[in-house]
């Protein structure tokens, strides 16, 4: 059964997981420090021509970087794994924990550093702004990139293959994968590279965290048994009704392919809870 196939991978991670991500961490924090960028203007101005060479060429693909960005909102990349609720709801369990931590990181940090967006500090006319033109000073770390990472790094675990070709072969295609998707928040001029990189690492902290979590407490426990589903049966309809009036703003393709996944995982939850009675 697959959801045991899942347990079994999640039992098996070690706490020393951490340890990378954490020493990426460090290295970027001493490669400011050695630049003198530890401050805003430094960290914008260290990376001005980086983001406007990634920003120009990515935008050479309008339309696939504005659809694509949109996975780092939850109400586009989540509706494309409800099916899982049904078939791995151990997933989301860690899910749940996972997005919570993601959410307090997304929050914390970005208001403690309050750097601004490139839309805010550089020339508009030098750089591509696809979608809504954002000028906050919340740019440090990409929340969409900490949303990306939290759900790819709990699947990437999840199905972890047991042959270490396959391992290899897993962890690239699920780490490139999620590059080109953070990346895309420069390509729509956005983020600054290093809050891409940042709020990726932080996703993927977010996400193991959230499977520890999920292995220790119980906070999800309520997703498995069908006498919950109604709840979901709920949220669905909700979630499909926002997704109609996204279609009705933007007709972006990708909000289709969210909406036609959504639909399924309704009719195939709304299945198996008659079926039980």
């Amino acid at each position: 059964m697959m959801n045991d196939r899942i347990r079994n991978n999640y039992s098996g991670l070690r706490p020393r997981l951490f340890i990378f991500p954490v020493f990426l961490l460090v290295l970027i924090v001493l490669f400011l420090y050695g630049e003198g960028a530890l401050n805003v203007s430094g960290y914008v101005e260290i990376q001005k021509d980086v983001f406007l060479s990634i920003n120009h060429f990515l935008g050479r693909y309008p339309v696939l970087q504005h659809n694509l960005t949109q996975l780092g909102d939850v109400l586009i990349i989540l509706p494309l794994i409800t099916i899982l609720i049904v078939y791995a709801p151990k997933i989301w369990e860690a899910l749940l924990a996972g997005l919570l931590v993601s959410a307090v990181f997304s929050a914390v940090l970005k208001k403690l550093f309050a750097v601004p967006r490139p839309a805010a500090v550089l020339d508009h006319n030098t750089f591509i702004i696809m979608g809504k033109k954002l000028t906050g000073f919340n740019s440090l770390p990409s929340g969409h990139s900490i949303t990306i990472f939290t759900v790819l790094t709990v699947l990437l675990f999840a199905f972890m293959p047991k042959k270490w070709e396959g391992k290899t072969l897993w962890v690239l295609f699920v780490v490139i994968t999620g590059l080109i998707l953070a990346f895309t928040r420069v390509g729509v001029g956005a983020h600054h590279p290093l809050d891409v990189i940042s709020g990726s690492i932080i996703g993927y902290i977010s996400g193991l965290s959230g499977i520890f979590i999920s292995r220790k407490y119980k906070i999800g426990a309520w997703i498995g048994p069908k006498k919950y589903y109604p709840v979901f049966i709920l949220l669905f309809l909700v979630c499909g009704g926002v997704l109609v009036t996204r279609i009705r703003n933007e007709n972006l393709l990708v909000y289709y392919f969210s909406i036609i996944s959504l639909a399924f995982s309704l009719y195939k939850i709304i299945q198996v809870y008659v079926q039980r009675r």
